[in-house]
């Protein structure tokens, strides 16, 4: 048990309540403190644990033991006062036991809720520095999660990305902004295919041609808890080596030298 303010409270609280039952008993009648007793320990407890809530037990029975003692014109026990006694030491050491294991089981989960969210942030931090864009589906195909390379390859807004749109919102987006380099009359027919694969978990790897000139290749990945794994992986060096020569130019006009910055810049503005 450690000691600070908190180890203390419940012992000093239980040691002054025994104090004052003693001596408001030498003037009036007063009734039992064993109830308020339990409830001290309780919250001995439950502020600081185990340790803490048997000291004040242990305070609780001989205050206890002395008030019974002092009750009577003459001095000593009858087998009443050694029921109540024996009665309140086992309530009082079951309250201890049971409000010590669940403070202790209430602090081993929020230890486990901080290292598990300080990983995931590690996580979400070394996600956001690779080119490969990734967006995480939970069941019902909302984002739960959206890497910086996606968010600049489709130029998505943080506001938005963040707000967790479903997926059928995303390929929305990309079509208003005119991210993919295909016909207005085939968009309809290439969202809704997106659509269905994304739904059936199909992972048959796609490319997809965006607009600036860049080529990535899609791919679905579904995952046990229903969501799906959506990657984004930027193969345009590997697929523009067999276009016709004549086009260099054109994808080069394209491309962003700064390294998508300009892609940045773009969605700040927007």
């Amino acid at each position: 048990m450690r000691f600070g303010w908190r180890a203390v409270s419940g012992p000093a609280l239980t040691a002054a309540t025994a104090l004052l039952a003693i001596l408001l008993d030498r003037f009036l009648p007063a009734p039992s403190p064993a109830p308020l007793f339990v409830c001290i320990v309780a919250f001995a407890g439950s502020l600081s644990g185990f340790g803490s809530a048997m000291v004040s037990t242990t305070i609780a029975v001989i205050g206890a033991a002395l008030f019974f003692l002092n009750h009577r014109a003459a001095p000593g026990y009858v087998p009443a006062d050694l029921l109540r006694l024996g009665l309140l030491a086992m309530t009082a050491a079951g309250t201890a036991a049971i409000t010590g294991l669940m403070r202790q089981r209430l602090l081993d989960a929020f230890a486990w809720e901080r290292r598990h969210h300080a990983t995931a942030e590690r996580l979400s931090a070394a996600l956001d520095q690779v080119d490969i864009g990734i967006v995480l589906l939970d069941a019902e195909t909302r984002a739960e999660f959206i890497n910086r390379a996606f968010r600049d390859y489709f130029s998505l807004p943080d506001e938005k990305a963040d707000s967790r749109p479903p997926f059928v919102a995303l390929m929305y987006h990309g079509r208003d902004t005119g991210a993919f380099k295909l016909p207005q009359d085939e968009l309809s027919s290439f969202i809704a295919a997106r659509m269905e694969a994304v739904r059936t978990g199909d992972s048959t790897p796609i490319n997809i041609d965006l607009a600036d000139g860049q080529v990535l290749r899609f791919s679905c990945t579904a995952l046990p808890d229903g969501g799906r794994m959506l990657s984004y992986t930027p193969v345009t060096d590997l697929v523009r080596h067999t276009d016709a020569p004549s086009w260099a130019d054109y994808y080069r006009s394209r491309r962003d030298p700064a390294g998508r910055k300009l892609t940045r810049y773009l969605r700040v503005a927007e």
